[in-house]
């Protein structure tokens, strides 16, 4: 848990000495809100419940960002692994720095805020944490991820491209194809093993606060359709 800790606050050091490489940023907070037809991320399907997903974070004028996003289920998941009723949960810290093209960030990801100890970054514990860097220029996106201390899923990898094909009439459609690790977004045979795997392929529809998916992962062979309002 210290070492984690520590990993977290040295990210943030370092992005803050970044900063001053980099162009002044708008400083100031930010909230908002997303309702979601269906909690799917990277091509898996978490919760099995429309969902309210708010978020806030506060970005300071050398572009260093710290953000909380948390989803939380409607209803009831009764087909989980335990067996159990309940509604799915989350809340993910991320602290984030734009380094020149690429965006850097380290987040938390808690899956069950409520059970044990929030700060608890042991292999038992609630928290993953990933080290992740995203690019964008003109109308492509692409991004990459690993998750690397407390329960660290085999350092599970993601990746990802993203590209926005269409803008007319206040319609803007993007494509998303995304590989990662079978063991963790994929369907997992019960054999570990490095392997990556097409998780999440996609298009996206938006138009003003709404935005239509639709989602299928090649890898467990599972399709989705979401529809999302953002506030």
């Amino acid at each position: 848990m210290k070492k984690t800790a520590k990993l977290i606050a040295l990210a943030a050091v370092l992005f803050a000495g970044f900063g001053s490489t980099n162009a002044m940023a708008d400083e100031g907070f930010k909230i908002g809100a997303d309702v979601v037809s269906s909690y799917v991320w990277r091509g898996g399907d978490l919760g099995d419940s429309a969902a309210i997903q708010p978020n806030l974070s506060y970005t300071f004028k050398n572009g260093l960002s710290i953000g909380l996003w948390g989803s939380y289920a409607i209803t009831e998941d009764t087909d989980n692994v335990a067996g159990t009723s309940d509604r799915y949960k989350e809340v993910d810290v991320t602290i984030s720095m734009p380094v020149g093209p690429v965006t850097l960030a380290v987040t938390d990801y808690n899956a069950n805020p409520e059970a044990g100890n929030t700060f608890d970054f042991g292999e038992d514990g609630n928290n993953t944490i990933e080290v992740s860097a995203s690019y964008s220029h003109e109308n492509v996106g692409l991004m990459a991820g690993v998750f690397v201390a407390g329960n660290d899923y085999n350092n599970a990898v993601y990746c990802e491209a993203s590209y926005k094909f269409y803008d007319k009439d206040g319609y803007t459609a993007k494509a998303t194809a995304g590989l990662g690790s079978e063991d963790y977004y994929g369907d997992f045979d019960g054999a570990e093993s490095d392997r990556l795997a097409l998780v999440n392929t996609g298009i996206s529809v938006s138009k003003d606060r709404y935005t239509a998916s639709a989602i299928y992962n090649p890898d467990t062979e599972k399709s989705y359709l979401v529809f999302m309002a953002s506030f």
